[in-house]
C-alpha cells in the first residue's frame, strides 16, 4: 500500500463522500419544475466560475493570480459552493440543505488550509503578497489583484479535467428532472 499525505487522504475522502452525497440527493430530493429551474440557474453560475478558474489554473507550476484568482484565492471552491447551493435549492429537501452545509463545513476549511500551506511552500514570497491583496473565499470589490491579465485557456480547462464537473452536474440535473417526471405520472 502506498503512503498518502494528509492532502491526498482528505481529497479521497471528500470525493467518496461527495459521491455518496450525490446519491443522497437523488434519493432524498423532492424537486418540481420550479425548483429545478432555480437550482439549474444557480448551478450554472457555479459551473461558470469553476470553468473560468480552471482555464487559468496551472497546478503547482506557478501561482495562479489571473482570471477569478484576481478576486478570490479559492474560486474553484467558491464555484463548488454556489453549485452545491443550487443543487440544495433545486432538491427541495431540508435534508439535502443540511447535508450540503455539513459537507462544506467539514471538508472545505481543511482543504483550504492544506492548499494555503502548499502554496506557501511552493511560492513563499509570491503567495504572501497575493494573500494580502486577494480575499480567501468571497470576492470583494475592495480587494483585488490587478497584477495579471492572462487570458483564459480551453487547453487548461481540458488539462484540469473540468469537463467532469460539467458532465456530473448535467447528469444530476437530468436525473432530478427524470424524478419529477416519474413523480408526476
Amino acid at each position: 500500500m502506498s503512503d498518502f499525505g494528509p492532502k491526498e487522504i482528505l481529497s479521497r475522502i471528500r470525493v467518496r463522500t461527495g459521491s455518496l452525497a450525490a446519491a443522497a440527493v437523488v434519493l432524498l430530493a423532492t424537486p418540481n419544475w420550479a425548483s429545478i429551474l432555480i437550482g439549474v440557474s444557480i448551478s450554472v453560475l457555479g459551473l461558470a466560475i469553476r470553468t473560468w478558474a480552471s482555464g487559468h489554473l496551472r497546478k503547482e507550476k506557478r501561482l495562479t493570480v489571473s482570471g477569478p484568482y484576481r478576486y478570490s484565492r479559492n474560486p474553484l471552491y467558491l464555484g463548488n459552493f454556489i453549485l452545491g447551493a443550487g443543487i440544495a435549492a433545486g432538491s427541495r429537501s431540508w435534508w439535502i440543505v443540511w447535508l450540503f452545509i455539513v459537507y462544506f463545513a467539514v471538508f472545505y476549511p481543511l482543504i483550504i488550509v492544506q492548499e494555503r500551506k502548499r502554496m506557501k511552500e511552493l511560492f513563499p514570497i509570491q503567495y504572501e503578497e497575493y494573500r494580502k491583496k486577494v480575499p480567501l473565499f468571497f470576492p470583494s470589490p475592495l480587494r483585488c489583484n490587478h497584477a495579471s491579465r492572462e487570458k483564459f485557456s480551453w487547453a487548461l480547462y481540458k488539462q484540469n479535467k473540468e469537463y467532469r464537473a460539467l458532465i456530473a452536474t448535467v447528469a444530476l440535473w437530468l436525473t432530478l428532472a427524470g424524478k419529477v417526471l416519474l413523480l408526476n405520472r
